[in-house]
């Protein structure tokens, strides 16, 4: 059996109880050593096996799942974050599946939940944005044209850019030329959760610049939006002149 991991979003103890246990009865781990937090490996019964992925091609993972399960042990592959947003697992999937293996997915507390914690922020205020848009810039890896960070910025919502901070100055001009106002705030969460988290907040015409005063190249999110402002409207939900299925408005 593969379990699919998701590590969380930095700090070893935001893995899900059910991660925690998957790894201490894991036979063979293979994990995203560039991302995830070593001390999670704590977890690790004595005897285990375990891979870095980050020195290895999709080939040389699956080989290493084939070989755990003709012996008959059991693997968990940790992934960053939660593994459904760029984790590159839909490939693993197939391989397996081609091959009759089980598998299955626990999930893990995505980078952008743990941004939020890190800010202390709510992406979705009322009258400011009732939506997240998740993405990336493109770089080595492509981007569809219709997913450009241009053509989402006409939104005005809030924008959670992943491995994007090494071209920041390019996103900045995105964003702005597609409809985010100069002013518009933002801020760079660097290892969110982690023990060396950093916060740098700045603006939408400021991001290249306060990307690059203060050295940052990788393991950092964009966050962008008016969420991070002082304006928003009072949820309905806690309103005592709001009528829900559970409580009648006051007279």
């Amino acid at each position: 059996m593969v379990h699919f991991v998701g590590a969380g979003s930095g700090a070893a103890d935001l893995i899900t109880v059910r991660g925690a246990r998957l790894l201490t009865e894991a036979d063979v781990i293979i994990w995203a050593g560039s991302l995830v937090n070593p001390d999670l490996l704590d977890y690790a019964k004595a005897g285990c096996e375990i891979h870095d992925s980050a020195k290895l091609t999709l080939e040389q993972v699956i080989e290493i799942i084939q070989k755990a399960e003709a012996a008959g042990k059991t693997t968990v592959r940790l992934h960053t974050g939660d593994s459904s947003i760029y984790g590159a697992v839909r490939e693993q999937f197939d391989e397996l599946e081609k091959l009759g293996i089980d598998y299955d997915v626990c999930p893990g507390v995505s980078a952008f939940c743990g941004a939020a914690a890190a800010l202390k922020a709510e992406y979705t205020l009322p009258d400011v944005s009732q939506s997240v848009i998740i993405t990336r810039a493109a770089g080595r890896t492509p981007v569809p044209e219709r997913e450009s960070i241009r053509s989402f910025a006409q939104h005005r919502a809030t924008m959670v850019l992943f491995l994007s901070t090494s071209l920041a100055s390019d996103v900045q001009r995105e964003l702005i030329e597609g409809g985010y106002p100069p002013e518009t705030p933002a801020a760079i969460v660097y290892k969110a959760t982690w023990p060396d988290q950093k916060i740098f907040r700045c603006s939408v015409g400021t991001l290249g610049k306060t990307v690059r005063n203060n050295g940052l190249t990788k393991t950092s999110l964009l966050v962008i939006g008016d969420f991070l402002g002082n304006e928003y409207e009072r949820s309905k939900l806690y309103d005592p002149g709001f009528t829900t299925e559970f409580r009648e408005a006051e007279k």
